[in-house]
């Protein structure tokens, strides 16, 4: 098994981003500009590399190389979208991978793309690049190209020495368990359990017993074997099960308005574990919104209108409306889930204001943000 954090201090040590490997400071698929550039570098590496894994590594300073990391990132529904807007969309897989410098929320993010070999090229137009455009690697560089024979296999023998020379030891295993259980989370419930004799999962969190269910907050949930964060969150509520061959995990979400909240299935992943030393995620999202009724919701969005208004104008907030900003983004978000299309729009535009204005704020931004996101994609 790949240690994946040894991968990426590999890749950081021996190699400029070249035609199999390239690292960013962060990646913001939010939005069509961040989504179209996302997008050009998958279809770059798949291209400029039929036979082999090819690696984006994000939360990297480009000059100096200094890891410094980006904020957890748990879309499990990436590969839709790489499916919707590329064709021959190859396999991609984004991991968390945290370092020991780096704060509890903070991590390094891995992209693996799969070999395929065959061309993918933009299935449609997308930002300022066209459909039918396709992209490959000129050293550090995603540029269009046009084809005229086969794609060249470079690379397989220098990623499978990278790969081979961060391949996991029961050394790294113990060391690593022994740190999430003492070092990281010596404040919170912890259990790890061994499947297959060869994976070990460890998790976190505060438990608590209701109805005769268990359920965990402050939630940290890690493959031990590929030093890979499968789930963090300081504010949802997760519930966990496993079986001889798997581990899953349901996530909660805290809804409602005007006070009167209620938790909701969100996702539930499922990690499965096979014999042959491999192991695959499944994702299910399990969510059905709140409905409310229609008059109520329009009270409330066009008061969440009127905030915008004044945000965005650069008008100050009395103090009733200060206090609603803090409920806009799950507002918003209640809007959109009941058929107000435009919340969404218009929850994205304050998103700088949001960012300045109070970190709590938009903490809440992003978790809300996150959800549609799931929803969207699904």
């Amino acid at each position: 098994m790949i240690n994946k954090r040894l991968l990426i201090k590999n890749l950081l040590a021996h190699n400029d981003e070249n035609s199999f490997y390239d690292k960013k400071r962060k990646v913001d698929i939010s939005n069509k500009e961040g989504k179209a550039k996302f997008l050009k570098h998958i279809c770059a590496l798949s291209n400029s590399n039929p036979k082999n894994n090819s690696y984006i590594v994000i939360g990297v300073e480009d000059e100096s190389n200094e890891i410094v990391g980006v904020p957890f990132f748990d879309d499990s529904k990436i590969q839709n979208l790489i499916n919707a807007y590329l064709d021959n969309p190859p396999i991609v897989s984004y991991e968390n991978i945290p370092f020991p410098h780096l704060p509890a929320d903070i991590v390094v993010g891995l992209v693996t793309i799969r070999p395929l070999n065959k061309l993918t090229a933009l299935k449609k137009n997308i930002w300022k690049y066209w459909g039918g455009t396709v992209f490959y690697r000129d050293g550090s560089i995603s540029m269009p190209k046009s084809f005229k024979s086969e794609i060249l296999d470079v690379n397989s023998e220098l990623v499978a020495t990278i790969e081979k020379h961060s391949h996991n030891s029961i050394e790294h295993t113990l060391d690593g368990v022994i740190d999430f259980i003492n070092v990281r989370h010596a404040d919170l419930h912890t259990q790890y359990k061994v499947f297959k004799e060869q994976f070990v999962v460890c998790w976190a969190g505060n438990k608590k017993e209701v109805k005769g269910e268990t359920y965990f907050s402050r939630v940290d949930i890690e493959l031990i074997n590929e030093q890979v964060r499968i789930f963090y969150s300081a504010l949802d509520e997760v519930s966990i099960s496993m079986t001889q061959d798997s581990f899953t995990i349901l996530e909660y979400v805290l809804l409602g308005l005007q006070g009167n909240n209620k938790y909701y299935p969100l996702e539930e992943l499922t990690l499965h574990f096979n014999e042959n030393g491999s192991y695959y995620i499944d994702s299910d999202l399990v969510f059905e919104p709140p409905k409310y009724d229609k008059k109520v919701l329009h009270h409330i969005y066009n008061n969440n209108n009127a905030i915008q208004h004044k945000v965005l104008s650069g008008d100050t907030l009395n103090k009733g409306e200060t206090e609603d900003l803090y409920n806009l983004p799950a507002t918003y978000l209640i809007c959109y889930l009941n058929g107000f299309e435009s919340a969404l729009e218009k929850l994205e535009s304050i998103r700088p204001f949001l960012r300045k204005f109070d970190s709590k704020l938009y903490q809440s931004y992003k978790e809300n943000i996150r959800i549609l996101r799931k929803v969207k994609y699904n």
